[in-house]
């Protein structure tokens, strides 16, 4: 009977193991908008949909990046400096109008991805070791940029960050439209799956002739343009330029949607869908504490267990 009770229990936990990478993520944002819905005040309403949705646009379009650079089994810890870079950027610009100054932000994001690439794909340097570099040089450069905050005032930005169309913001829809870009990519692109190759490994990707060192640049390049856009936007919402907080931990942020989303840091494979989910699940996660009156550094605490219980997961799933 013991035995028969053991081999049952083995498939049923891989089962549940299974069903928690697949649709942990999904169950995880239904259960904490039934408990807002039911616990916290004033919770449903447009307003407050509205204001979610304008938060979680940012996190979730530098993830949208970080989910490419984890699939090529990599990763972009410069995404909080350089979104730091964009804002300084777009006020130092604005004088030649707004979306002049943001395109030089972009361009700008787009260079330290190149940066990024350059030094893993040609120098060999680690992902991590590369990124980090380029991480603190482009909080400093944000800084000696523009040394403290600034207020900015443009029509055309403060349109653009508190706009909508039919209720839904600007933001939530650039954001929704990134996503399915970004999904696009992935599945049905030759550069999508050629990153995905390296990703699942690189030594078979270089025997196959797939250009290994020209792709991977090329998921730097946009995970450093998402990251810009994503200040583009966060500066355009606060109507101000802060280069020493906007982008601060925003790393951990992308990383947590990207990998409670399903996408393993084994690389090989990136789970669009999941990074959605993954980005709201963090929003959601943080509004919940804020409303219920814990103090802000729990919500990392939390974002830090949440991780760790995905990787958990992962790797068992790796395992069999």
């Amino acid at each position: 009977m013991t035995e028969l009770t053991l081999g049952r229990g083995t498939p049923d936990r891989a089962r549940l193991l299974r069903l928690l990478q697949d649709y942990g993520v999904y169950t995880g944002v239904l259960v904490l908008l039934l408990f807002n819905f039911a616990f916290t005040p004033h919770f449903v309403s447009a307003e407050n949909f509205r204001t979610q949705a304008v938060q979680v646009a940012p996190v979730l379009i530098v993830a949208l990046g970080m989910a490419l650079a984890i699939g090529t089994e990599g990763v972009d810890l410069s995404v909080g400096s350089v979104m730091a870079l964009a804002t300084s950027l777009l006020s130092l610009y604005l004088g030649y109008g707004p979306w002049t100054a943001a395109l030089v932000a972009v361009l700008a994001g787009a260079v330290v991805g190149v940066a990024n690439g350059a030094l893993i794909a040609f120098v060999g340097v680690q992902p991590i070791v590369a990124t980090l570099a380029l991480m603190v040089a482009g909080r400093g450069l944000a800084l000696v940029l523009l040394p403290q905050l600034k207020d900015v005032h443009d029509p055309d930005l403060a349109a653009l960050g508190s706009g909508a169309v039919l209720g839904v913001p600007y933001l939530a829809l650039i954001a929704a439209l990134l996503a399915v870009l970004t999904a696009f990519v992935v599945r049905r692109t030759t550069f999508g799956r050629q990153a995905l190759a390296i990703g699942d490994s690189r030594p078979a990707a270089r025997l196959a002739g797939l250009p290994v060192r020209r792709v991977l640049v090329l998921v730097y390049v946009c995970s450093g343009a998402l990251a810009a856009i994503a200040g583009v936007l966060a500066t355009a919402r606060l109507a101000a330029s802060d280069p020493t907080s906007l982008g601060s931990l925003m790393e951990l942020s992308a990383i947590t949607a990207v990998v409670v989303g399903g996408t393993p840091l084994s690389g090989g494979r990136v789970r669009v869908g999941g990074t959605v989910a993954g980005a709201t699940l963090i929003q959601l996660l943080t509004t919940t504490l804020i409303k219920h009156d814990l103090p802000p550094s729990w919500t990392q605490i939390a974002q830090a267990v949440v991780i760790v219980l995905a990787v958990y997961a992962a790797r068992e799933r790796g395992r069999r």
